[in-house]
């Protein structure tokens, strides 16, 4: 790669800084959100939606809450055009709600945008044209000047225009490709425009900095965005938007870092999609607001149907890793990391009303997540705390530590061998046939028990390898009875280590569950019992238990 003399600075700092915004923490409001997914997003599709395919994805925005859509270039072809006149004969925009329009300083684009508006009960206007360094001395060939000219023109245009179209009626101006503009020479064009219009408290006009290609790190943006709000003409009356874009991957940044100097506004994209590299994806920022406590104001309680409703008229796909949206964004696959957030997951029953699970930034419920699905995601990476959590919360059941570290072993195993990810039924099923009711070789048909001078007698009926046997035990409990009979029968001794138990369900028809572990053969076998009397459960752990040893003795 060759890199001397080729590449260099391309944006510019402003002439004086104040840097003030480097000291707020975070963002403590929600911006403007204005959504260009319609405009900027449908654009960057390799192929654009159709008037359908719109009009979904506008209700979908509506649902969501944004006040502010960019509907499209209404004089850049005949769906943009019949899109606007769709949502304004047809009466689908509410009354809360501005669509937005782009157009370039050109008369008969203007004419053919207001055309297009005519009727509308609220739009706005937004002028563009370009004022970098590079697009002046390349593209246009133009002066400082003659570019700011163009501008002013086109804001008198759409001024003149809207005093004799039918609707209600804002302004937006981009002086396109900010980031490569000399500030002062932004703010000199944007003053221009604004003198314009004129900005009053009750016709506030927007000024939007668009970051059209990244050249800098997201501070130099913020302090542009500084200088900006500083000097702009009328500025009680300006709303200052950012549009940003992700050449660099800091769309996020710099949008955050745009916040914090003093604007108001943001244009983006849902996930992101956009020219290059993408729009600054508005669910990120929204949700890194409500990550610190802040309302983002847009209704993201389901991301799931949001990603599949744009999937469907983008025919675009939301990556698995992109934040908060993607399917696997709070998957944990690491043992480390499942049993940290199963631990966590474990504090919160405590009662605790701040969120501090350790690996997930917000719960996954509030946007429409499943813990047992979307969290714990079980590989050969996996330990057993993200496995016991996931049989508790899918299924019920509280593995004792010692049996959760087995079943785990096992079930890696198993996602090893079948070099595949385990859906939570599948791991439930290796739970089942490993450890639960197991009778082979050895099964248990009857038992009865008597009572004699506190001693418990157990008359165990048993099947094994087609003999059927009945055997007498004794001991002092009829768990302790039967285990004595068993070792009767197979001439081999063992001894119960541990036992626990629980209710699979609630209510009087409720299984019971009963975990055993022996020392069989000098190794140690842990066995489940199912079934819907306690003592009987038990006898089936003991049986699985010992069936186990006597398989890993083979």
């Amino acid at each position: 790669m060759e890199i001397k003399g080729k590449y260099s600075r391309n944006y510019f700092m402003p002439p004086e800084a104040d840097h003030s915004w480097v000291t707020k923490e975070y963002v403590d409001k929600a911006p403007i959100w204005c959504s260009v997914d319609l405009r900027d997003g449908n654009q960057a599709l390799v192929v654009p939606m159709n008037l359908g395919e719109k009009l979904e994805f506008f209700k979908l925005l509506v649902r969501l809450g944004f006040k502010e859509i960019e509907i499209g270039f209404p004089a850049a072809s005949e769906t943009e055009y019949e899109f606007c006149r769709r949502l304004i004969e047809d009466g689908l925009i509410p009354d809360d709600v501005k669509i937005q329009v782009l157009t370039q300083s050109r008369e008969h684009i203007i004419r053919k945008t207001f055309e297009a508006l005519s009727g509308a009960k609220n739009a706005i206007v937004h002028l563009y044209n370009s004022t970098s360094e590079a697009q002046r001395e390349q593209v246009f060939r133009k002066s400082k000047d003659e570019i700011k000219e163009i501008a002013v023109s086109g804001a008198e245009l759409i001024k003149q225009y809207a005093e004799k179209t039918e609707g209600n009626f804002s302004f937006e101006y981009s002086p396109e490709s900010f980031t490569g503009t000399e500030p002062d020479f932004a703010l000199e064009v944007c003053n221009a425009v604004l003198k314009v219009w004129e900005p009053s408290p009750d016709n506030k006009v927007i000024i939007n900095l668009p970051v059209t290609v990244e050249l800098s790190m997201p501070h130099i943006y913020a302090e542009q965005v500084e200088y900006m709000c500083h000097g702009l003409y009328k500025r009680e009356n300006v709303i200052v938007s950012l549009h940003t874009h992700n050449d660099r991957g800091c769309a996020v940044a710099d949008t955050e870092f745009g916040l914090l100097a003093g604007a108001d506004r943001v244009e983006g994209t849902l996930f992101g999609n956009g020219e290059r590299t993408g729009n600054v994806d508005i669910v990120t920022l929204a949700l890194n607001m409500y990550s610190h406590g802040v309302d983002p104001k847009l209704d993201l309680t389901d991301i799931p149907s949001i990603v599949s409703t744009y999937e469907k008229v983008t025919c675009m796909r939301v990556y698995e890793r992109q934040p908060y949206s993607g399917e696997l964004v709070f998957a944990a696959f690491s043992g480390s990391h499942q049993d940290a957030i199963a631990k966590g997951m474990k504090y919160r029953e405590n009662g605790t009303a701040h969120w501090n699970v350790p690996y997930l930034p917000i719960d996954p419920k509030d946007i429409g997540r499943e813990y047992d699905g979307d969290i714990i995601r079980i590989n050969s990476q996996s330990g057993k705390g993200g496995i016991g959590f996931l049989l508790e919360k899918k299924f019920g059941i509280s593995l004792p530590p010692k049996l959760r570290e087995i079943v785990g072993y096992a079930v890696k195993d198993v996602s090893d061998k079948q070099h595949r990810e385990l859906t939570p039924d599948d791991v439930y099923s290796v739970f089942n046939g490993s450890f639960v009711n197991i009778f082979s070789p050895l099964k248990v048909l009857e038992t009865h028990y008597t009572q004699k001078d506190g001693e418990i007698t157990a008359a165990v009926t048993t099947l094994m390898r087609g003999n059927k046997t009945v055997t007498e035990g004794h001991g002092n409990g009829r768990l302790d009875s039967v285990s004595a009979a068993l070792m009767e029968l197979l001439g081999t001794e063992f001894s119960i280590l541990d036992y626990s138990e629980q209710a699979l369900e609630q209510g009087s028809k409720s299984n019971a569950m009963s975990y055993l572990e022996i020392g069989i053969n000098g190794t140690v076998s842990w066995g489940v019992g199912v079934h819907s009397d306690i003592i009987m459960s038990s006898v089936y752990a003991l049986v699985s238990a010992v069936n186990r040893g006597l398989q890993e003795k083979k």
